[in-house]
């Protein structure tokens, strides 16, 4: 009698393990792949000056245009 009901507990563990725990390893998995796939980029803006395309972490916004320099902003004021 108690042989039976740890072998129906057993199958019952097994059976447990197989279906619910495979599925939230499943979507650990699936969520880290989506953060590890989206891609670091960053916005190009244009030099309101000389037309070359920068980052936008990298530009100057002066006057409300962005500038690839220093050089650029003092060029345009002239």
């Amino acid at each position: 009698m108690i042989l039976k009901a740890l072998l129906v507990g057993a199958v019952i563990y097994i059976v447990y393990i197989m279906f619910f725990k495979q599925k939230s390893v499943e979507k650990n998995s699936t969520t880290t792949k989506k953060k590890e796939q989206k891609p670091q980029t960053n916005e190009m803006v244009e030099c309101a000056r000389c037309s070359i395309y920068v980052e936008i972490s990298e530009s100057i916004l002066s006057s409300g245009k962005y500038y690839c320099s220093d050089e650029c902003i003092k060029k345009s004021e002239k």
